[in-house]
């Protein structure tokens, strides 16, 4: 069982030593203000709100989107974190539920939404017990529904999320028009991840002075990243931190972290060496110029060899498809395999750039891009290291050689 570490931190996280009850919470707070929908828009537009799911589209464009619709909008927080790297939410969840549940209930009556639905992840039955518990505290009178997924990696997709709580199966569909335009029910959905929610809530209970001084004049505020020594499902410690916008990924991640292999934001991310990574701050357009995207906000410094991670999360991202789809069904397999044997020598490395263009772009999901993008990124951050394995060696395994790691 992992062991998950939250620490305090300067905005979200900030006074979590407290307890996740809602007495703590309203004395830390207090009473959760009224806004109407003009004064909502105009706090999280001048806060440059941003998702922080991994897209980091503006709140204020989604919420302007969800108001003017024909009928009546349905409020959605996604803790479905379907991506088995990422803790932040589950963080939330544990110890700061009544500042995600804010963030929802107040946006809902401003918009005039008489429905939130809270979506939960079946894998992490802590999260539903605290979060059942939060809501249990409550009397918003705004009517919440609690939905549980089937724990899949595609289950946090906004789609997906969208089919649960409109009683299909919880898996991505293609749609052509975004959620706060139709989502639940053909209605206006506004649909964001617990943390964006946070944010949300502290804004409208503190404005500016919460977060005065932290992040920079482009990105305000504060991030949550998920850092872990074990990319691959282990049992290593998961540490979950709140950082300003604009630090240096060399100040703020554990010491255990330097000179390893980074893989940066979770398993839909790409590989990056430590010297890269620790060059660059915390910043969504900064590190998408390098071509590493922050996405869910994880950092997996690797305890061994890349390319064997890779391996390993690439055939698992090929069985969690929704298969609904021929680049899932048939692509990512494809590429899984190919991968493999190009990593042991009997397989051709262009066949797997070839597979990783033929799957991107044509999924019913970004479930294949994701991956796609996690495979280009170990064939250049990692050259060398393929073709050592190609001849039968590993240079990089700290634990054993690269065949006892994948056993």
């Amino acid at each position: 069982m992992t062991t998950l570490e939250v620490r305090p931190g300067p905005a979200v996280l900030a006074g979590i030593e407290r307890g996740p009850s809602l007495a703590a919470h309203r004395a830390q707070y207090g009473d959760l203000p009224r806004p109407g929908l003009d004064e909502l828009l105009a706090l999280v537009e001048s806060a440059a709100v941003r998702g922080r799911g991994g897209a980091a589209f503006p709140f204020a464009t989604k919420l302007r989107t969800a108001a003017r619709g024909r009928r009546r909008p349905v409020v959605v927080v996604n803790l479905a974190e379907g991506e088995p790297a990422s803790s932040k939410d589950t963080a939330l969840a544990l110890t700061r539920p009544h500042l995600v549940i804010d963030g929802a209930v107040v946006t809902a009556r401003a918009l005039g939404a008489r429905e939130v639905h809270v979506v939960l992840p079946g894998e992490r039955p802590q999260v539903v017990a605290a979060v059942t518990r939060a809501l249990a505290e409550r009397d918003d009178r705004v009517r919440t529904s609690t939905h549980v997924t089937s724990g899949r990696f595609v289950a946090g997709q906004a789609r997906a999320v969208v089919e649960l709580v409109s009683g299909r199966d919880g898996l991505p569909v293609t749609a052509w028009v975004p959620e706060p335009v139709s989502g639940v029910g053909g209605r206006p959905t506004l649909l964001s991840n617990a943390e964006t929610w946070a944010h949300v809530a502290r804004w409208v209970l503190l404005g500016q002075r919460g977060y005065a001084g932290l992040g920079t004049a482009s990105e305000p505020g504060t991030t949550l990243l998920t850092w872990s020594l074990d990319g691959t499902g282990g049992t290593q410690p998961t540490t979950v931190l709140e950082v300003p916008f604009g630090s240096r990924f060399r100040d703020v991640l554990p010491a255990a972290a330097a000179d390893r292999p980074v893989l940066v934001g979770g398993y839909h991310g790409a590989w990056a060496t430590w010297d890269t990574l620790a060059s660059a701050r915390v910043s969504v357009p900064q590190l998408r110029l390098l071509c590493v995207p922050l996405g869910a906000g994880v950092v997996l410094s690797a305890d061994g060899c890349p390319v064997d991670a890779s391996l390993r999360i690439v055939s698992w991202l090929a069985d969690q498809s929704a298969g609904r789809c021929g680049p899932c069904t048939r692509g990512l397999p494809a590429l899984a395999a190919e991968l493999t044997a190009a990593a042991d020598g009997t397989g051709d490395l262009d066949r797997v750039r070839e597979l990783a263009g033929l799957v991107t772009g044509r999924g019913a999901c970004a479930h294949p891009d994701g991956t796609a993008r996690l495979v280009r990124s170990v064939l250049t951050a990692w050259p060398d290291e393929l073709a050592e394995h190609a001849r039968g060696g590993c240079t990089m395994s700290g634990a054993g050689t690269c065949q006892e790691l994948a056993s």
